[in-house]
């Protein structure tokens, strides 16, 4: 398992943390007079075409212009500043001639991209036969505009493309301008042009500045420089911060460019640095995938960098970023939440609306609904009591709108192109977190993770090699596909027990007893912890086994199982375990079974002792309650007692026991349970409970579930944080039981247990 360990930390070490996003298309601009000759002894390049604008990759040296009889006047014509970058657009072409992503056809990606090349050659009079390819693609292709989804919307299409399209008439390409379609993105640029605030634009970080290039006349660069990132660039744009560079020469703009040039071997990408939102990605698709016990100390750290740069206004996808997003933000709340930080959900109202809607930025012209996916997920997963209603307008506003768009089909993301969209949000909606358990959750993300295939949209079409590639899920289904066969063997032992010790004439079926190992293991899934997860098992069966002879209607069986507990639990008592002797498993198999549990799967006699003053109380607790009252309070925390002690923590449990935390832990693990349990009694019993009552416990529960978290997730440090994870886990498996149908859990065994991972 160490060798395991090794091998998919190295292999997820050459790709998961190595290099980014591929290589885009973007464009800035720089218009040229004509000239008729080059001046001696300057470096020769294919002659630019007069009056072009030239795209990011090729961007030429600044040229100054003496004034001369009141005409501008160029005295020199230099080669590209980054002459690599021809070259890369070259290599780049696909074989119908266009340009862009090569596994996925939008026209929108495949149009912005093509006709930017074609403009970037033509400029310097170089590859024609790639322009004329080109050129005929467009021909053919330039119609189909309509055919987009309109959630698939490049970045700034309305603005950047009809600039591209004017660039093209001025060196008389050859494209169909009166095209009917072209007209509709037109009248769109007017009008996202008419409602362009430029006193707001000049004066305070907005997307706007993402698309400078698509803006030209309209800008004054003394007051936008203001605006300019850190890193020297606009907004992360290499386009946007080309052009402010054609246009003014700016040093700083010249360095970041050169920096995203050298760093991407000639191309670039449309947007640089993200490495926010890749570090936050990448902590949830390893979470997700099952992989994150493998990368503990990397997440911790990706987080402490989230944390040294949050912002009470929130976070945007870099550190450098004036403009901060929802979806950021609240992925990076939800986790830094969840690791113990104290973050505030004043941060929730930054993106909030009068009219009640979050959203990822101000002025957007559609919803996006991953974010509004992450929205509902970190409202759900990490509000704590105390927190601002904000986080409960958000939670029931998303949920509201992820409804909407499911009923309607409509689950298309202006920000990602995944096929496993719909499923994942299927999924998510109908198990809340407190009723997810992990292993289902990743069983079913296998299926919706798309790995490569799954294509980001900005200002083109881009992929995010670091968080979404084949690698990392043929490394979750080798994982999962391990996990499967441990919790087989596993199981064919527990089985062999309960067989052994005759449990079957106690009420144990091997449905029943699957069950039982199946929410342990899809809580307590690590290789290491297979002590832990049969505990767990046993413990279930054992209890309900138990249980079932207190129900019986037979007093003498009844009284005759109390006496042998009795016997095998009071520490004084003369049983046979004492005298070295072994119980039948014929008449006393379910005795034999706990006295096998006690004394075996606990490690030394004092943590035996542990586990059978833990057994001694729950029976106590058992045989003075209501036969049809529900006693899956102390359940939970016989299951919690168990784990800790197979665990080998038991010693640390014992001191534990006397923090109040601990017993805090304790007391909301009971009373969830406990309510849960009782609803679950009630619908078997049919005793007409009300929709009134039930809805009344639920939100019981929602309140003592937030305080579960926040005892787990932000209290201090005493107890151990596997302590307390295994009471929520345990609490967990009860709400998801209570939550789902037996029909459902029963899909669930199959998928995680024994379906295999294709």
């Amino acid at each position: 398992m160490r060798e395991m360990t090794q091998t998919l930390e190295t292999l997820l070490y050459i790709v998961v943390f190595g290099p980014t996003c591929q290589r885009i298309c973007g464009f800035g601009y720089q218009n040229f007079k004509p000239i008729s000759r080059y001046p001696l002894g300057l470096e020769l390049y294919p002659r630019p075409r007069p009056r072009v604008q030239t795209q990011t990759r090729i961007r030429a040296h600044r040229v100054r212009y003496p004034r001369i009889c009141g005409f501008s006047v160029p005295v020199a014509i230099l080669s590209p500043e980054f002459p690599s970058c021809i070259d890369c657009i070259a290599r780049n072409q696909l074989p119908d001639g266009s340009w862009g992503d090569d596994a996925i056809f939008v026209v929108q990606d495949r149009l912005i991209n093509t006709l930017a090349c074609i403009i970037a050659l033509t400029t310097w009079n170089v590859h024609r036969d790639k322009c004329r390819k080109g050129l005929s693609f467009l021909h053919e292709n330039i119609k189909r505009l309509r055919e987009d989804d309109d959630n698939w919307m490049m970045v700034g299409f309305e603005m950047t493309f009809p600039t591209l399209l004017e660039m093209a008439k001025d060196i008389g390409l050859d494209i169909p301008y009166d095209e009917p379609v072209l007209q509709d993105i037109y009248a769109k640029r007017e009008l996202k042009l008419a409602k362009i605030p430029i006193d707001v634009l000049h004066s305070v970080p907005t997307t706007l500045l993402f698309s400078l290039e698509g803006m030209p006349g309209l800008l004054d660069w003394d007051k936008l420089f203001k605006l300019q990132a850190p890193d020297g660039s606009f907004l992360a744009s290499p386009a946007a911060t080309a052009y402010a560079l054609m246009q003014t020469g700016n040093k700083k703009c010249l360095e970041y460019l050169t920096d995203v040039v050298d760093k991407f071997e000639g191309g670039a990408p449309f947007i640089y640095p993200l490495e926010l939102f890749e570090r936050l990605w990448v902590v949830d698709r390893l979470e997700r995938l099952g992989l994150s016990s493998y990368f503990r100390s990397e997440i911790d750290s990706y987080l402490d960098y989230v944390y040294r740069h949050w912002s009470d206004e929130g976070i945007g996808f870099t550190w450098g970023c004036s403009v901060p997003d929802l979806d950021d933000t609240i992925m990076g709340f939800r986790f830094l939440r969840q690791r113990g930080y104290h973050i505030s959900t004043e941060v929730f109202k930054c993106f909030e609306t009068k009219d009640g809607e979050f959203i990822v930025y101000p002025g957007q012209s559609n919803q996006s609904v991953t974010a509004i996916y992450n929205l509902y997920r970190a409202a759900d997963q990490a509000a704590l009591p105390g927190d601002d209603s904000v986080i409960e307008r958000a939670k029931a506003y998303s949920y509201a709108f992820l409804k909407e768009r499911q009923a309607a089909g409509d689950l298309n993301d202006k920000w990602i192109i995944s096929s496993g969209l719909p499923s994942e949000l299927a999924y998510g909606l109908e198990f809340p977190w407190k009723a997810n358990l992990p292993r289902v959750q990743t069983r079913m993300y296998l299926e919706q993770y798309g790995g490569s295939e799954n294509v980001w949209i900005g200002k083109n079409l881009y992929r995010m090699h670091l968080f979404n590639n084949d690698l990392l899920l043929k490394l979750a289904k080798v994982d999962f596909s391990n996990f499967q066969r441990q919790c087989q063997f596993e199981w064919q032992g527990l089985k062999r027990w309960c067989e052994k010790n005759n449990l079957e004439m106690y009420g144990v079926t091997p449905q029943s007893a699957m069950r039982a190992y199946f929410l342990a293991a899809a809580n307590i899934f690590e290789p290491h912890r297979a002590a832990e997860r049969l505990g767990w098992a046993r413990t279930v069966v054992i209890a309900q086994a138990i249980s079932s002879c207190f129900q019986s209607s037979n007093a003498y069986v009844t009284e005759s199982m109390l006496e042998g507990l009795n016997s095998e639990l009071t520490s004084d008592g003369d049983n046979l375990a004492r005298r070295g002797e072994k119980y039948s498993t014929v008449d006393n198999g379910l005795l034999n079974a706990l006295h096998e549990l006690i004394n075996l799967f606990a490690p030394g006699e004092e943590a035996s002792n542990d586990l059978r003053e833990a057994w001694n109380t729950w029976l106590t607790e058992l045989t003075t309650n209501d036969v049809h009252e529900s006693c899956e309070g102390s359940t939970a925390l016989l299951l919690v007692r168990t784990v800790e002690i197979c665990s080998g923590r038991h010693c640390s449990a014992n001191q534990n026991l006397k923090l109040s935390e601990y017993s805090q832990l304790e007391k909301l693990t009971s009373s969830i349970c406990s309510k849960v349990g009782s609803r679950t009694l009630s619908q078997v019993n049919q005793n007409g409970t009300t929709t009134e009552s039930t809805e009344n416990l639920e939100q019981q529960v929602d309140q003592e579930m937030k305080e579960l978290v926040q005892c787990v997730y932000q209290s201090c440090d005493a107890i151990s944080r596997a302590t307390k994870q295994t009471f929520f886990n345990v609490t967990r498996s009860f709400c998801y039981v209570t939550h789902s149908s037996p029909e459902t859990i029963d899909s669930h065994i199959s998928k995680v247990i024994f379906e295999d991972v294709i």
